[in-house]
């Protein structure tokens, strides 16, 4: 492998023997090189290739103010949460988690911890990303001996929350997300005095549609909406109740983000209502 760009001692850009660039890192790996010179192949301890072209740039940028040892956690824990959580990552997750990382140590290190006030919804609405942050902050706090807790966690959780969008615009919207599916449990807590069963399917069901149903009201989108009005007058009359707790969701989302839910929107939010509820 011949050098293209060195970006400090430890990291450089370098052609393959199949003529594409990629990030090569490891202690010296680039000292007193200069471009055309030979990759010394005993001293990469890693490389990486990323498809998306200007990712790969943001990365390469990142790499060359951030410790090679802050590089090797980020990617440990990309590799446990593709494990952790199954999905396809989008690749922006390398330059996000590592400049997170990145920051949260340089402030953990200067004595200064950001709360996060949705960290146990994040928690309950996203247990899986949220257990790999858990993971991340043991790594961090582990090799880096600094102490991290669960707040950091939320916001590591959120970043992968994000990542599982390939679509950009889908992205950084997990805070919407939780904080308006938390906004809608409360109403219909607070609408029938009760608590839920959160390992309960229909739970599951009415969280995993409020999600997506958050998703569009950030975005601006809704279902098409079909002729539902008549399907609609027979659940406000056979579920009275959970229509018309559905409709305080629909006066609340209004209001608060103007956006106007529409027949498919309330008939499927009376129906995940009526099943949560069903045994009260």
């Amino acid at each position: 492998m011949k050098i293209e760009r060195t970006l400090n001692n430890n990291a450089a850009i370098a052609t393959n023997q199949n003529g594409v660039n990629v990030l090569v890192m490891g202690p010296g790996i680039a000292f007193n090189k200069k471009v055309g010179d030979q990759v010394e192949i005993a001293k990469v301890e890693k490389t990486l290739f990323l498809n998306d072209k200007e990712t790969m740039n943001k990365f390469t940028d990142l790499v060359i103010d951030v410790p090679m040892s802050e590089v090797d956690i980020s990617e440990r824990i990309i590799n446990f949460a593709k494990i952790k959580i199954g999905k396809k990552l989008n690749e922006i997750i390398y330059v996000n988690l590592t400049d997170h990382i990145h920051m949260a140590i340089k402030r953990a290190k200067e004595g200064v911890f950001l709360s996060n006030p949705l960290k146990w919804d994040i928690a309950r609405f996203y247990p899986d990303e949220f257990a790999v942050g858990q993971k991340a902050v043991q790594v961090i706090n582990d090799s880096q001996e600094v102490g991290l807790a669960d707040d950091e966690a939320a916001f590591i959780a959120v970043h992968f929350v994000n990542a599982e969008n390939e679509d950009s615009s889908q992205q950084n919207l997990a805070y919407g997300i939780t904080k308006i599916v938390k906004e809608c449990e409360d109403i219909v807590k607070d609408y029938f005095h009760t608590e839920f069963d959160e390992q309960s399917l229909n739970y599951y069901r009415f969280i995993t549609h409020l999600k997506f149903f958050a998703q569009r009201i950030l975005q601006g989108k809704h279902y098409d909406d079909e002729e539902d009005d008549d399907l609609l007058e027979t659940l406000e009359h056979r579920y009275a109740k959970p229509y018309q707790c559905s409709q305080k969701i629909k006066e609340y989302i209004s209001e608060k983000y103007n956006f106007t839910i529409t027949s498919s929107e309330l008939l499927y939010l009376t129906v995940h209502i009526s099943r949560l509820v069903k045994n009260l």
